[in-house]
């Protein structure tokens, strides 16, 4: 869905274009054009901020599903991220392994369901889904990861991002506020995506919005936020939109209860917790 570093920054969801003069007021000062940072360093600045703000994070998540006939369904959902840092990474630069946890609350036909990913930047994630009416856990494949997340608009790949090395990356175009940037995937054939556009905004370095093109160059698939509060010093969002036409309809996020640095233990991301929550880190 949960360290400040170089400037104010979000945990794991980027800034609403809607609210990015509000966040210049939090952020460092804008680069120009004409002293504007490699495409590696504003890749590496919007993975540090989009995905690792403090060591761990927690988050309250609330999902409305909207299908292309109107029809709502309602998640919700408790996300803990922890970064899997060793002694000698330290919180200015890591971009590395971490580990995600979610539990569902609501309804009662996902109620004790759990996800857990282990992220990794070297090899594919590892991703399990636990079925509490089955008591069954289901390893997720590489090939399912951009697959429809319980139903939703998002995929299983969203919750924890994309490894920056699966695409190549380009600056198409800087505006006063943003660097838009172009990613094609290296091997095209395990995504349905011709290519996707990110607009970062240059002040803190946050994604405000990501637009993915078929080999038509049409857009199917966008992803916005909506609304964004300073957390603990951070810049979160607290609702975000995904749109996908071939879907139809959209299901939009709101965060709450959201904290950082809050001390989460590596042995709560295991399978035994997927069956059994940690719920002292639940409330």
């Amino acid at each position: 869905m949960i360290r400040q570093r170089l400037a104010s920054r979000s945990w794991r969801c980027p800034i609403a274009i809607a609210v990015a003069t509000a966040i210049i007021c939090l952020a460092a000062p804008a680069f120009s054009a004409e002293n504007a940072p490699s495409v590696d360093t504003i890749v590496d600045n919007a993975l540090r901020i989009n995905y690792y703000n403090g060591t761990d994070g927690r988050a309250s998540v609330e999902m409305t599903i909207t299908d292309k006939q109107g029809r709502e369904r309602n998640r919700s959902l408790i996300i803990l991220r922890r970064d899997m840092m060793s002694e000698n990474d330290t919180d200015e630069n890591f971009i590395g392994d971490q580990k995600f946890y979610v539990y569902f609350r609501r309804p009662a036909d996902v109620r004790g369901m759990s996800f857990m990913v282990w992220k990794h930047t070297d090899s594919d994630d590892d991703r399990w889904l636990y079925l509490p009416d089955l008591d069954l856990v289901k390893r997720i494949a590489s090939s399912e990861e951009r697959t429809s997340f319980v139903g939703s608009h998002f995929f299983y790949e969203d919750v924890s991002g994309r490894n920056k090395n699966e695409d190549t990356h380009e600056l198409v175009e800087t505006t006063d506020n943003y660097y838009v940037l172009k990613s094609t995937p290296k091997d095209p054939g395990n995504v349905e995506f011709a290519y996707y556009k990110m607009w970062i905004h240059k002040a803190s370095f946050v994604v405000t919005q990501t637009k993915y093109y078929d080999q038509n160059d049409k857009v199917y698939r966008e992803y916005k936020v909506l609304n964004v509060e300073n957390i603990q010093g951070f810049p979160t969002v607290i609702r975000s939109q995904m749109t996908d036409q071939r879907m139809g309809g959209h299901t939009i996020i709101n965060y709450s209860n959201v904290t950082y640095n809050t001390g989460l233990p590596d042995n709560i991301f295991t399978e035994r917790y997927l069956r059994k929550p940690p719920i002292q880190y639940m409330r």
